[in-house]
C-alpha cells in the first residue's frame, strides 16, 4: 500500500490532525536509543545490542536451549473477582495475546495457534507489539498477525505497542481487529454492560490519552483498561478503572531461576512487572506476551496467552 494511501485512510479513520501529529512523533523518534519514551535506555531500538546478547549466550552455551524455551507457549488462568463486575457478565471470559513479535517468534505463533484453537472464551484482546523490530518494513508482521487472527474466535480487540507503527493500522483493522485508538467500545448483555478503554502506545511514542478514551464512561460502570505497557498505572487507577490488561515486559523474558527479572525495560515496581496485581483497588494483569523480541530466546520466563474470566464477588 502507498504512502499517500496509507496517509488518507489514516486520516479518515483518526483525522487529519491526530493521523499527522502521530507520524511526525514516530518521524522524529524512530528507533531512538536514548532520552524518547517513559524510560531513557531502549536496547530493542540498538541493533548492536542483540548482536553482543546473542554472541554471550552463543559463548555461554546457552543459546539454543533458550531458542527452544520461547516456542514452549503455556495458557495461565486469571480470575478477575470484583463486585462491581454486573451479572450478565459473571464468568465473561477474554483471551489476551501481547508482544507477538511475530518475525522473532514463528515457532511461538505456530504454538498459540493450536492453543487458541482449543480454548473457550468470548473476546480477544491483543495488547501490542505484533512487529518484531522498532522500525522499516512491517508487511511481514501483518502477514503473522493475520494467521494468528485465522485462529481465534469472537469479536478481536487491539492496541498498538511501542514497535509497532500506526501504518500498521489500516492493514490491522482489515483483518477484522477492531483497534482502540485512545478509545472506549461498550459491550452489552441484556440490560448489563462493560466497558472496553483502549490507548495507543503509551511507553516510546506517548500518544496514549486516557482522558479522551475513557470521558464518555459513567463512573458507576465496570471498566477495562488495556494498555501496551502497565506504566500508566497510576493515572488508570486515579481514572476509576476496574481492571488494566497489559503486556510489553515479557515477564522480564531473561530471568533468574525463580522467574527474577534482569529488566523489565519499564518504569514501574517490579510487583507490577508480570502476572496479577492490584493498585490502590483497581485490578491490573501484566502478560509475560507469546513471542520474544531482541533475540529469541527465554530463561525461567516462558512465553503466555492468558485467559481472563471476570467472577462477581459479594458486596
Amino acid at each position: 500500500m502507498s504512502e499517500n494511501r496509507i496517509l488518507k485512510l489514516l486520516e479518515q479513520r483518526l483525522g487529519r490532525r491526530h493521523a499527522r501529529q502521530r507520524l511526525g512523533v514516530e518521524s522524529d523518534h524512530e528507533a531512538q536509543v536514548f532520552g524518547q519514551g517513559i524510560n531513557f535506555f531502549h536496547i530493542e531500538n540498538m541493533p548492536i545490542g542483540a548482536a553482543i546478547i546473542r554472541a554471550a549466550l552463543m559463548v555461554s552455551g546457552l543459546y539454543w536451549r533458550g531458542r527452544r524455551n520461547a516456542t514452549k507457549v503455556v495458557v495461565r488462568h486469571n480470575v478477575i473477582s470484583s463486585p462491581h463486575v454486573p451479572k450478565a457478565f459473571d464468568g465473561f471470559t477474554m483471551l489476551q495475546i501481547s508482544d507477538l513479535h511475530v518475525e522473532y517468534s514463528a515457532k511461538a505463533m505456530a504454538e498459540v495457534v493450536r492453543l487458541a484453537g482449543d480454548l473457550t472464551y468470548d473476546i480477544t484482546l491483543l495488547t501490542g507489539d505484533y512487529r518484531a523490530k522498532t522500525w522499516g518494513p512491517y508487511d511481514a508482521a501483518l502477514d503473522g498477525t493475520r494467521r494468528v487472527c485465522g485462529a481465534l474466535r469472537g469479536p478481536v480487540y487491539g492496541v498498538l505497542g511501542n514497535h509497532d507503527t500506526v501504518r500498521m493500522l489500516p492493514g490491522l483493522e482489515e483483518m477484522g481487529i477492531r483497534m482502540l485508538m485512545n478509545e472506549a467500545e461498550t459491550l452489552t448483555r441484556g440490560e448489563d454492560r462493560i466497558h472496553l478503554v483502549g490507548v495507543d502506545d503509551a511507553h516510546f511514542y506517548r500518544a496514549d490519552n486516557i482522558e479522551k478514551a475513557a470521558g464518555g464512561i459513567p463512573h458507576e460502570d465496570f471498566s477495562v483498561l488495556v494498555t501496551h505497557t502497565p506504566e500508566i498505572y497510576r493515572q488508570a487507577a486515579h481514572a476509576d478503572f476496574d481492571v488494566l490488561l497489559s503486556g510489553h515486559t515479557h515477564g522480564g523474558q531473561v530471568c533468574l531461576p525463580g522467574g527474577v527479572p534482569l529488566t523489565l525495560s519499564a518504569v514501574l515496581p517490579r510487583a507490577l512487572g508480570s502476572g496479577a496485581w492490584r493498585h490502590h483497588g483497581m485490578i491490573g494483569y501484566t502478560a509475560a506476551g507469546a513471542g520474544s523480541s531482541v533475540v529469541p530466546v527465554r530463561f525461567n520466563c516462558p512465553p503466555e496467552i492468558t485467559l481472563h474470566r471476570l467472577r462477581r464477588a459479594d458486596q
